[in-house]
């Protein structure tokens, strides 16, 4: 399968909002900088810095299959330092000019790095060198009461006398009751040829504790690329190091032998309590805070098209669905849906729900059904793969695949604040919702996951 030749668009738009906190009183607490005194103006709002820095990886136009590893782990590395750059203004150790100067000298660095790496490939593209310096404005925060998580260690900071970041988000305005809600969900009529089977994954509910911040998909080889917490069930040793290789030659928690690997940002309860990881990188230390909740429910289902036989996915194609940066990159690639059990005709995009009594959260993760017929991903994991269209037909050039379609069911406490994990400047946003697949499913089970999908039947 090739990989070469494709045009590198946005992986991640390095652009941060950060909520300013500093020491107070002897590091006795922690001080809310009030918009007043950032801006030099009366006012009593906490405020956001907004890091906006040129993106990178929209400017690379090619790259080079001998040149991806190197430049995946460099753009990885600039979401590092803009990560490491939130940390710091977060905490009060680096105020506004002096954060942008070091800031800038880092991304020279790595952006040279990348040039180099494209050099080497015959590949060296004009102009990465004037993308290294970054601007901030400011903007209103949202009300650190709104978080009882942040609230909660904002008080035993003050009490215990240790130092506690604020924890930025969710909103109060981030939720919305789901039976406010009108229903919203519309599915292209089924044409003559469609293919009308299922095929059924049963991988469990990651009880046996598969956790890591990493991601293996867009950071190959970077421990903590994600700077969140993934959930994974199906392929038993998935992290930043996993090749094709190693996935193949690994267990699997499916039922069936698929040793695919299916994993997700966890969901937490922003309860103020201490989790496992709460000094852990991707935990505590990238702002994710509270009780990671376990999944009452996992459903992995494989679909059809309503216009079309699909095709068998490649072994070792790669899907990303959402948006880990949608916050910052805008809504383009966001593809969030929360609702209730009882209400899933009723899907939010970019909030959360608030359930009525007996009724569970519901995550749904709806993949791309199109494939380029080619590649097993693309530079910027999303143009290899694209969505049907309103009447489910896929666009010239593409042919339909199973479409693999995650639910994921829990049970919140009523009345309790919940979020899913995020980068430390997405605010922990409902919009920033995502799934990732890798398919290490043998040919033959492919083929029997397309014959069942094809011939009309409902498989397991």
């Amino acid at each position: 399968m090739s990989q070469k030749g494709h045009k590198r668009r946005l992986r991640t738009s390095h652009k941060v909002l950060v909520m300013v906190s500093a020491l107070a009183m002897g590091g006795g607490g922690v001080l809310f900088v009030s918009q007043g005194a950032f801006a030099g103006q009366d006012g009593r709002a906490p405020v956001t810095a907004t890091i906006d820095c040129p993106d990178v990886g929209d400017k690379l136009n090619n790259v080079p299959e001998q040149a991806r590893g190197e430049v995946d782990k460099n753009l990885a590395q600039l979401d590092t330092q803009v990560a490491n750059a939130y940390a710091q203004l977060a905490s009060g150790r680096a105020k506004g000019d002096a954060l942008l100067s070091g800031l800038k000298q880092q991304r020279s660095g790595t952006i040279s790095a990348i040039g180099d790496a494209l050099g080497k490939a015959g590949a060296r593209q004009q102009g990465l060198e004037g993308l290294s310096g970054c601007q901030m404005t400011k903007t209103a925060a949202a009300d650190p009461k709104d978080d009882p998580a942040a609230a909660a260690q904002q008080g035993a900071a003050a009490q215990g006398g240790g130092a506690q970041q604020a924890k930025g988000g969710p909103a109060k305005s981030d939720f919305v009751a789901i039976g406010s809600v009108k229903p919203n969900v519309n599915k292209p009529a089924a044409r003559s040829a469609a293919s009308r089977g299922s095929f059924s994954v049963n991988c469990g509910r990651n009880e046996n504790g598969h956790f890591n911040p990493d991601n293996v998909i867009v950071a190959p080889g970077v421990s903590n690329g994600a700077h969140h917490m993934h959930d994974y069930v199906g392929n038993l040793t998935t992290d930043a190091f996993s090749t094709n290789n190693s996935l193949a030659a690994s267990g699997t928690t499916c039922t069936n032998g698929d040793q695919s690997t299916y994993y997700w940002p966890v969901l937490r309860l922003r309860d103020g309590r201490a989790e496992r990881d709460a000094k852990a990188p991707g935990g505590g230390q990238d702002l994710n805070v509270g009780t990671i909740l376990k999944p009452k429910q996992v459903t992995i289902e494989f679909k059809g098209s309503p216009v079309s036989k699909v095709e068998a996915m490649p072994r070792f194609m790669r899907i990303i669905t959402g948006d880990a940066k949608a916050l910052t990159n805008g809504n383009g690639n966001a593809n969030a849906s929360w609702s209730c059990t009882g209400f899933e005709n009723r899907q939010l995009k970019d909030k959360y729900p608030v359930c009525p009594k007996g009724s569970d959260v519901v995550r749904t993760f709806n993949f791309q059904s199109c494939w380029d017929g080619k590649n097993i991903d693309s530079a910027n994991h999303r143009t290899h793969v694209d969505f049907a269209k309103k009447d489910g037909s896929c666009k010239p050039g593409f042919k339909a695949i199973p479409q693999l379609v995650q639910r994921i069911v829990y049970s919140v406490p009523a009345g309790s604040r919940f979020a899913v994990d995020s980068f430390p400047e997405q605010l922990h946003k409902p919009a920033t919702d995502h799934g990732d697949f890798i398919n290490v499913m043998s040919d033959g089970l492919m083929r029997r996951a397309v014959g069942c999908i094809n011939e009309g039947r409902a498989c397991r």
